[in-house]
């Protein structure tokens, strides 16, 4: 056997070793690898921690009814809106961007969608089937539309996107409220999409679901596709990047628009759930989603993140605000509470970094 391929079969030996040596690790050792590796590691151990904490105070306390079927189901309901919202202002984060416009767009896009449902009625489709159909299609049309507009006017000008859609944040409040004005607006729409949007199977409301389909498609995109990969890349650095062949604008276009997409979705998704719609209703949660993507482990320069560690940092945050109402604690509490995780969950995910 000549000299190369003795190398070759030693060198292979060795990665066989190594790799055999790894599988025979024992859990403990590979899950503290994994919390260390991954960006969501630090928020899924705190919210596995506080889960236990609640569920065990229900089983000793039948008075906190933090496992009611009541309960249970009117949490999951309050997590979906802002965790499709998340999810968009996610990928953004993870290419380097913000985006605070999004409670705005939330608002008007679905008044949107609403106002075009009540206008169209039985004009399109028979007996009106369509017409909620095509009145979603444009209130999500207007969302993508705006996001892309914010990056464009964000990247061709040079603009930090927090001042862009600082500006985009209140123009897109002015004009919920020229479009329609201050008073609430009703949105049953027709069958079979009040079903498909608004449905419940048990205690699992159609939102849920839906924000599971959207995790599983952005979780696809980010984790298994080109596109994942060139966010990530413009997020960590935008120059390494456009060494590799990526194109950080039109990169970071695509991103904008999915997060003006999927605020328009959690709007008309919300809407539906509660049958109305307030102009003001999406405000503030533009920094609720922030907060969630930064409680899961989200990098505020870019380059950083994971779907998973948004939907944990969206549920963790309600679980907080449900166990708070259960006990009957003021409203302010939940603002300080939140606060104060967003600080503990970068302390510990900066830590297990550091030890990993």
């Amino acid at each position: 056997m000549s000299a190369t391929h003795t190398d070759t079969a030693i060198s292979s030996d060795h990665i066989v070793a190594a790799i055999k040596k790894r599988n025979e690790r024992p859990r403990s050792v590979k899950i503290f690898d994994w919390i260390t590796s991954r960006p969501e590691g630090g928020i899924a151990v705190l919210f596995i921690t506080v889960q236990i904490v609640a569920i065990t105070a229900a089983l000793i306390n039948p008075d906190f009814r933090y496992l009611s079927q009541a309960n249970l189901s009117v949490m999951l309901k309050a997590i979906a809106p802002l965790g499709i919202m998340a999810i968009g202002v996610g990928i953004l984060m993870i290419a380097g961007e913000f985006d605070l416009s999004v409670g705005s767009l939330y608002s008007f896009c679905a008044i949107v969608a609403a106002t075009l449902t009540a206008q169209w009625g039985g004009d399109i489709g028979e007996g009106g089937i369509l017409a909620p159909f095509f009145a979603m299609f444009v209130g999500l049309a207007v969302g993508t539309a705006a996001g892309v507009l914010n990056g464009a006017i964000t990247l061709r000008f040079n603009i930090p996107s927090f001042i862009t859609t600082l500006g985009a944040m209140l123009m897109w409040k002015g004009a919920t409220l020229l479009y329609h004005g201050a008073t609430s607006l009703r949105f049953r729409p027709s069958e079979p999409f009040a079903t498909l949007f608004g449905g419940s199977v048990g205690i699992v409301h159609a939102s849920i679901i839906w924000l599971v389909i959207v995790a599983i498609i952005a979780g696809l995109v980010l984790h298994h596709h080109r596109l994942g990969n060139h966010f990530y890349a413009v997020g960590g650095n935008d120059k390494a990047a456009i060494a590799i062949g990526v194109n950080p604008v039109k990169t970071k276009l695509i991103a904008f628009g999915i997060t003006g997409f999927l605020a328009a979705f959690s709007g008309i998704i919300a809407g539906v759930r509660v049958s109305s719609i307030q102009p003001g209703g999406g405000q503030g949660l533009e920094l609720e989603a922030i907060a969630a993507c930064v409680i899961g482990g989200h990098a505020l320069m870019g380059g950083r993140g994971s779907i998973l560690g948004i939907v944990l940092g969206t549920a963790l945050m309600f679980t907080i605000q449900d166990v708070l109402l259960l006990l009957r604690a003021p409203g302010f509490y939940f603002e300080m509470f939140v606060g104060a995780l967003i600080v503990i969950a970068v302390i510990m995910n900066m830590a297990i970094r550091r030890r990993g």
